[in-house]
């Protein structure tokens, strides 16, 4: 290794997995300023993703998490996530560049890094009106990265309807890493149509699926809210998708995705190729069921096999199976130690911190408010007992 080019050095350290780029950070001091650099963060990164490297699933087994590999699905690895719990209610509000965002019944969120293990707790959102009405109906969430001002962003939307005059109203608020606060932004003005589906981030904005209106056979749509202009839009779907039919909408190949499903035992699986263009939908596969096994409600793809000939898919946001894209067939995924109902998230291991890191200049921006309050809530938050009622 003394002989070799730095540069030569720094393309192998590039194809290392983190745990392995943790302990080499002991090695000397150029490896750890190498390793510590934002150049190389982001490089590992991108490294990371072009390759399909380095893919770990998130399961959540009541008030725990677990880390398998994509490639094993076998060896469980149990994370000491950062928050208390008050009850079985973890949720996974979003993932983006190897960062969760985490919440516990008690709506305390966390930024985490479980790669690194090193995590930030976000400011408490102040009530706003309407959410101490009866007509509060669901809340969602999303989590993305706007590379122009290297800043991260969550978004959540509280959504409220009234059943008897058939309107809807939601409450949309945004929190920036850079600021470290909260703001509310103008209103949503669609109806969710799945309240326990995260926000989907790509191309620089988060998706779900919508309706514009609360009537009967009203098709569903999918919105982009952009994190740069903080605004909402719609997102063409394919020119053959019409109709009314249920659909779902994924981050799959580092494309978006929509799942398509008419009739419970067919999923159209489309993948928009090129962001932003109605052109680049493509169908990548259908999932076919057999007629003897028992309707399913959703499929959603999550990642290729390493050789490409699977695709790893959650059903019903229960269980886990692969489907042979040759064969077109179905196979369940038993994991070791883990219950046959499971929720999964899908992360790219990597170096980044919960914190601020300019991809331009790599400069650390320091957080706003009282440090000591923060750090003592912190303290309180990961270190304290987990209590389960």
């Amino acid at each position: 290794m003394v002989d070799l080019p730095p540069e030569v050095i720094t393309e192998i350290i590039f194809r290392l997995p983190v745990s392995s780029l943790l302990r080499f950070r002991s090695t000397c001091k150029w490896w750890r300023s190498l390793i510590d650099a934002t150049h190389f963060i982001f490089s590992h990164l991108n490294k990371s993703i072009e390759s399909n490297s380095n893919i770990k699933i998130i399961i959540r087994k009541h008030s725990d998490l677990y880390q398998i590999e994509l490639d094993s699905l076998e060896k469980v690895v149990e994370l000491n996530h950062p928050l208390m719990c008050y009850s079985n209610r973890i949720k996974v509000l979003g993932s983006c560049n190897g960062l969760l965002c985490l919440c516990n019944i008690a709506e305390d969120i966390v930024m985490w890094n479980p790669s690194i293990r090193k995590h930030r707790i976000l400011p408490a959102v102040r009530l706003n009106r309407g959410e101490e009405t009866s007509l509060f109906a669901a809340r969602v969430y999303g989590l993305g990265y706007d590379s122009l001002t290297g800043d991260y962003k969550l978004v959540r939307i509280s959504y409220f309807v009234d059943l008897h005059n058939r309107t809807f109203d939601s409450q949309v608020m945004l929190f920036s890493l850079r600021m470290d606060c909260w703001k509310t932004l103008p209103s949503m003005p669609y109806a969710l149509c799945c309240a326990r589906t995260m926000g989907v981030f790509v191309g620089g904005a988060l998706h779900w699926v919508v309706t514009r209106k609360l009537e009967p056979d009203q098709p569903d749509l999918v919105v982009a809210f952009d994190l740069r202009g903080e605004s909402f839009r719609e997102v063409p779907l394919p020119v053959a998708v019409k109709g009314s039919f249920e659909m779902e909408v994924a981050l799959f190949g580092g494309c978006l995705c929509v799942i398509e499903n008419r009739v419970s035992t067919l999923f159209d699986v489309w993948v928009m190729t090129v962001y932003g263009s109605q052109d680049s939908w493509c169908k990548l596969f259908t999932v076919k069921l057999p007629s003897d096994l028992r309707p399913i409600k959703s499929v959603k793809p999550l990642a290729y096999s390493r050789n490409g000939d699977k695709v790893l898919l959650e059903q019903d946001r229960c269980k886990l199976s692969w489907y042979n894209l040759k064969r077109e067939d179905l196979s369940h995924v038993e994991i070791p130690g883990m219950p046959k109902k499971i929720e999964a998230t899908v992360y790219v291991g990597s170096l980044v911190p919960p914190a601020l890191l300019s991809q331009t200049d790599g400069s650390k921006h320091q957080k706003l408010g009282d440090e000591k309050t923060r750090k003592r809530r912190d303290d309180f938050l990961s270190q304290g007992f987990k209590l389960t009622l």
